[in-house]
């Protein structure tokens, strides 16, 4: 039986009984933690487990996991909907229009949502997954300004999303967006189960998806073995026998590696560069000064084997050609991502060549707007080429890939957007 770290402080408000290798039990926790919900995890190592514990038939029983909350109530493998339902965090708009609508909770957007409500505006976020975005997956923040000892990104999301709410924000999690629409003054989302968003201004802060190794197997293990991300809902879950593999030069997979140490024998951080080159200095002296990290460069993961589980991989040194194959069931891959922008090509929105949103100067070609520019004045510059629809934090072309720089932008992205309706 396994107690996240926050359970410690806090009574856990979900026990979850599931098996070793459970995707749906991956999802779940991750959700929790990444919402800083804190639960108790209640690993099932045999069929009397699965009977006794939990009260299903076995541990290949579909109706595993089982939730059980605080108040009794038992929901046996529960969809995402399922829980923030539980949680009374499922709620729907409580407007006809909005001023400003925005799409993602991530440090970008939650920003946005604190400015725009603070000011006056009437705002909705809508976010697909949990609050935070990728950031709240970070088991500690170092670089942000104002806290000189780190805050984790469930932590500081969860304290932007209070402060959001406080100022009259409403937030839609678990609910993706599928389409849009946007005619003069008005931007229409239409949401997966139905619903539609009006709004008088939107600001896209959906942020990027996590990119994948394209091996093989891959999506066969995905949450049994193979995890996207900082993984810091997991790290308790490995012992002081297994090894884990961080794929990933950049500073998530850096604070993923000091963070998974304190709990694995060892850690192995991969990269395809022949150095760190991407990651900060003060993490770069921590990884090397920790005795149980070693760092393997100019190296790839090239296959995954495993049975209902990921069991080992195979890592090939592209200067030597050598092929090692290593014993694991852990490993988390921070190779950057792919930005969520399928919905702006369908209504005109430009993109770069790697499907970022282009905002603001970049629109303009040798000094000249963009064609379909409808206006007698220049983008604004977090404005795309739809007026009134504005780009924040990672999905935006030319983005600074920081969590300060990601909330600068959000506060940002307001002043135009009150600039934008004061002209209308």
């Amino acid at each position: 039986m396994e107690k996240m770290p926050n359970s410690e402080q806090h009574p856990p408000k979900v026990k979850i009984f599931g098996k070793t290798g459970s995707a749906p039990g991956y999802m779940i926790r991750d959700f929790l933690h990444r919402s800083d919900v804190p639960f108790e995890w209640i690993e099932l190592a045999s069929d009397e487990d699965a009977r006794t514990k939990a009260g299903v038939e076995s541990l290949r029983d579909a109706r595993l996991p089982v939730c059980v909350f605080t108040d009794g109530t038992r929901i046996e493998c529960p969809s995402i909907q399922q829980i923030t339902e539980k949680l009374g965090w499922f709620r729907d708009p409580s407007r006809s229009e909005y001023d400003l609508a925005i799409y993602g909770a991530g440090p970008a957007g939650l920003s946005a949502a604190v400015y725009g409500a603070s000011e006056g505006l009437s705002t909705i976020v809508v976010e697909r997954l949990a609050v935070g975005g990728q950031a709240a997956s970070s088991s500690k923040i170092e670089n942000y300004l104002g806290f000189p000892s780190g805050i984790s990104g469930a932590e500081l999301a969860e304290r932007a999303r209070e402060q959001a709410c406080r100022f009259g924000a409403e937030l839609l999690i678990g609910r993706e967006g599928v389409r849009g629409e946007f005619v003069p003054g008005r931007g229409i989302g239409y949401l997966a189960d139905g619903t539609k968003i009006v709004a008088r201004s939107t600001i896209c802060a959906t942020g990027v998806a996590y990119r994948r190794l394209d091996l093989p197997n891959e999506s066969r293990f995905l949450g049994a073995g193979v995890y996207y991300g900082a993984g810091a809902s997991e790290a308790s879950l490995c012992t002081k026998t297994e090894d884990v593999f961080v794929v990933g030069g950049g500073n998530s997979a850096g604070q993923a590696a000091m963070h998974f140490a304190r709990f694995a024998r060892a850690v192995t951080i991969v990269v395809v560069e022949q150095s760190l080159v991407y990651m900060s200095q003060y993490l770069i002296d921590r990884i090397l000064s920790t005795p149980n990290i070693k760092v393997l460069t100019s190296s790839a993961v090239t296959a995954l084997e495993g049975d209902e589980i990921l069991r080992s991989i195979t890592i090939t040194n592209y200067q030597t050609g050598e092929q090692q194959t290593f014993a694991t069931r852990w490993l988390f891959v921070c190779i950057g991502g792919v930005p969520h922008t399928d919905w702006a090509e369908k209504v005109g929105i430009v993109r770069d060549e790697s499907g970022y949103l282009v905002t603001g100067p970049d629109l303009l070609l040798n000094g000249l707007l963009p064609n379909n520019w409808p206006l007698d004045r220049h983008p604004y510059y977090l404005e795309t080429n739809m007026p009134g629809v504005f780009a924040a934090g990672d999905v935006r072309h030319g983005s600074v890939k920081r969590c300060a720089s990601a909330v600068g932008e959000g506060a940002m992205a307001v002043t135009f957007v009150h600039r934008y309706l004061a002209s209308g």
